[in-house]
């Protein structure tokens, strides 16, 4: 080959091995927007949080969560799980939307279903008794709602959930916090400040 045809295609490699680095892979995984630390969560009085790693995707058992239905299969999707040494445990879960419009709609369903979520338990279990309560809307970025459902079954279970739903532009999170017992001592005011903290966490 003569030099100055060798030199040639030599420089087109080149340029073209350039133009493959600077775009990048072309099905680079989208990047998890910020979680929540275990020192965001509401303290616990004798137990300290400790958090699992975030994971890619929906949990499984969300798909019967009658408080949270809405969330399986939409979007790229995280979670974080949260627990303590005794009998409270906590997730979050976060879903990007591809546009804002689509985040809205998830947001409103989640809304929906958190707040007729104790209606819906007793009608699908008779034997168990639900109370749910509205516990207000949260100004950060686009909103955030904040409720609670106290469940207790005919054979003396009870537990409580603190249940939240907040976005930021395209972005849609969801805090779960639970333990056994009953409305007294539920941390709401810590767990309103977990969900500001969890919303300004996703840029």
């Amino acid at each position: 080959m003569p030099k100055r045809t060798r030199a040639g295609a030599l420089l087109a490699l080149a340029v073209t091995g350039l133009a493959v680095a600077l775009a990048g892979p072309a099905t680079a995984a989208p990047k998890a927007p910020g979680f929540l630390a275990a020192a965001d969560l509401p303290p616990h009085p004798t137990s300290a949080w400790t958090a699992g790693k975030v994971t890619a995707g929906v949990p499984g058992e969300t798909a019967w969560d009658t408080c949270l239905r809405a969330l399986p299969g939409r979007g790229s999707a995280w979670h974080r799980d949260f627990r303590t040494d005794l009998d409270t445990n906590a997730r979050q879960i976060t879903v990007v939307l591809p546009d804002t419009r689509s985040a809205t709609q998830l947001t409103t369903r989640l809304n929906k279903h958190m707040k007729s979520c104790a209606a819906r338990i007793e009608r699908l279990d008779p034997g168990t008794e639900a109370t749910g309560k509205d516990y207000g809307k949260l100004s950060v970025e686009d909103g955030a709602h904040v409720y609670g459902v106290h469940t207790e079954t005919s054979w003396g279970a009870s537990d409580v959930r603190l249940l939240s739903v907040g976005r930021d532009g395209r972005t849609v999170t969801v805090v779960n916090w639970g333990r056994l017992g009953g409305f007294e001592g539920a941390p709401v005011k810590a767990f309103k400040k977990t969900t500001t903290k969890a919303v300004n966490k996703l840029r």
